[in-house]
């Protein structure tokens, strides 16, 4: 048996990255999932292309994932972006800013909003939510906007997780390192020194494959977890709790 039988999952931005890694091997556990994602193609039994920051738009992808597969037991809230124009305070417009709250943090409160219910209508569930190893400490190579909107994120799903915990929902913020996606390979050839730079405090000495955090997310998705709840779910290589790394 797998460890999701029977159970029906909610992936956003599941068209690539780790969200598409995630859908397959959810699918892989047994789930029946549901790929949601503002570009075509996302993974799973059933896609569906939606913009996760239009309210309206999240509430029609979940009432299609209830008519179509009959149920909902786990979101993972995992949509997201990180702007080039999104640097320091100094330098960051209000545009810039404002683009990158809106899919990283606004998208996970309407989809906690509008899909919450569904499973408290269920049998209860798992709310994942992707936050990052920066909404957890600081860097001088700033973000601004993605380091607010994840430390957002964290928030949410520490007071989302108390506020129903004894109602059948778990909900946690997943909070990954640094991963082997395209954009972080595309960093190494455009400015192998920024890239380096990030390395070097990595006492693994590499970046996460999306396999990995995907693990991390059946974790948390699976009846394995059952007493995890509000918690911040770091699978970041050792990064945050390092001072010196082996050399």
């Amino acid at each position: 048996m797998g460890r999701l039988d029977g159970k029906v999952c909610v992936i956003t931005g599941a068209a690539s990255g780790i969200g598409a890694t995630t859908a397959r091997l959810f699918t892989a556990e047994g789930a029946r999932v549901a790929g949601v994602d503002l570009a075509e193609g996302a993974e799973g039994e059933l896609a569906v292309q939606a913009d996760v920051t239009d309210e309206d738009q999240v509430r029609e992808a979940y009432e299609r994932v209830l008519r179509d597969l009959g149920r909902i037991d786990v979101l993972f809230n995992n949509a997201g972006i990180s702007s080039p124009d999104d640097t320091s305070v100094l330098d960051t417009s209000l545009d810039a800013w404002q683009r990158v709250q809106d899919v990283n943090l606004r998208s996970v409160f309407l989809c906690c909003k509008h899909g919450i219910p569904h499973l408290l209508d269920g049998d209860g569930g798992s709310v994942i939510n992707t936050a990052s190893f920066v909404a957890t400490m600081g860097s001088a190579v700033s973000q601004i906007s993605y380091t607010a909107s994840k430390g957002g994120v964290l928030a949410l799903s520490r007071e989302l997780g108390m506020e129903f915990a004894r109602r059948g929902v778990r909900v946690n913020a997943l909070c990954p390192g640094p991963v082997s996606t395209p954009l972080l390979r595309d960093l190494f050839a455009k400015d192998p020194e920024q890239a380096a730079r990030r390395l070097v405090h990595l006492p693994m000495g590499r970046f996460a494959e999306p396999e990995e955090i995907a693990r991390a997310a059946l974790f948390l998705a699976s009846d394995d977890s059952s007493y995890v709840t509000g918690s911040t779910f770091l699978v970041d290589g050792g990064l945050s709790a390092a001072y010196l790394t082996p050399e």
